[in-house]
């Protein structure tokens, strides 16, 4: 095992404080920072919240002795913004504190940074040091890099299947069969901890129609997601639970339904796209000017093999339960690289990713 140098070691630290942010700084990147004098960490932060202090701004205020600042080195996952945002300019802020050294995981992409935050600290004379564990660093802001350098929300697809490849028995809408549970509490409890970390969750009409889904996490500590719901002749009943008031809601119809004078409660929003033509560039824009990052997909076997067909995913978590229907709604079929099997208890988990 090659042991890490003392960069990665710290930047290591950065990371795994910034993790400590997800589900709560979106639209902002995860980014934690660490402050080291004499190979020492004497001060350590991250961003807890969005509108709330910076990482570097918490670990910059965390240092008890400040005069030390003009002596070590500041290491932070994701460049330092240069922007007046809800908050002041972290890159103005370190070269204020005349911080000699300044390490980072990974540039920040997005068009009001990309690189000025760098050359804020380069004008100071501070050595700026860039690219420290950076593949990490991406991984870690996959959801933040996917919207600004893709223009989309960040994708992933759930669901969960039988031993033989089905993820539901045959039903219609006028049937008061109940969906059949393939999956344990263990399962159930992940998925809910995964909405949690998401800012919004869609499924398309049949599911909403079907399952009648809360789409809630009510079963871990966390914010609900943005309930995206796909509704093209605004048809759904206004009875259903996704329309309750325990998460906003946003139903996504077809342009010529503009007119239609329906009234939902406050927490739901309508927004228009054209079905027929270039649906998900309509939807993704929908999304990217709610400036909504990420999406876990719950949707049925249409909506799913769409985001499919489309190539429109960056990962798939699927489960597998210990059941067989024998026939049914066939799952969908999916390849991609780096496949990861994990066990909760009767059921198996497949991670997929591109």
């Amino acid at each position: 095992m090659i042991e890490r140098t003392a960069h990665e070691k710290f930047m290591q630290r950065c990371i795994d404080l910034a993790k400590l942010g997800l589900g709560n700084t979106a639209p902002n990147p995860l980014v934690g920072s660490v402050i080291v004098y004499n190979n020492q960490i004497i001060g350590e932060g991250f961003h807890r919240n969005y509108g709330e202090a910076h990482a570097e701004v918490n670990a910059i205020n965390s240092v008890k002795d400040k005069s030390l600042l003009k002596r070590s080195t500041i290491y932070v996952n994701l460049e330092p913004c240069s922007h007046h945002g809800k908050t002041p300019p972290c890159a103005n802020l370190i070269a204020s504190m005349a911080i000699p050294q300044i390490v980072i995981g990974s540039k920040d992409t997005a068009a009001h940074v990309s690189g000025n935050g760098i050359k804020i600290l380069q004008k100071t004379g501070s050595k700026v040091l860039v690219g420290v564990l950076e593949k990490e660093s991406r991984e870690l802001n996959k959801r933040f890099f996917t919207f600004h350098e893709k223009k989309r929300p960040y994708i992933i697809l759930k669901w969960a299947q039988t031993k033989d490849a089905f993820i539901d028995i045959k039903r219609d809408s006028s049937s008061l069969v109940q969906p059949t549970w393939i999956t344990n509490e263990y399962a159930k409890a992940l998925v809910h901890k995964w909405r949690s970390e998401e800012q919004a969750i869609l499924i398309g009409t049949n599911t909403a129609l079907l399952d009648d889904p809360t789409l809630t996490t009510r079963n871990w500590t966390g914010k609900n997601p943005i309930r995206i719901v796909l509704d093209q002749n605004l048809k759904l009943p206004k009875d259903l639970k996704v329309f309750n008031n325990q998460a906003n809601t946003f139903i996504i119809a077809d342009k010529t339904q503009q007119n239609r004078k329906i009234k939902y409660e406050n927490n739901i929003g309508i927004r228009f796209a054209d079905y027929k033509k270039d649906f998900y560039a309509k939807l993704f824009k929908i999304l990217i000017d709610m400036e909504i990052q990420s999406v876990i997909i719950e949707g049925g076997e249409k909506v799913l093999n769409s985001f499919i067909k489309n190539d429109l995913l960056d990962e798939a978590r699927i489960f597998t339960g210990d059941i067989e229907f024998g026939d049914g709604v066939k799952a969908p079929a999916l390849s991609l690289k780096n496949e990861q099997i994990d066990l909760l208890g009767d059921s198996s988990l497949t991670f997929i990713t591109k």
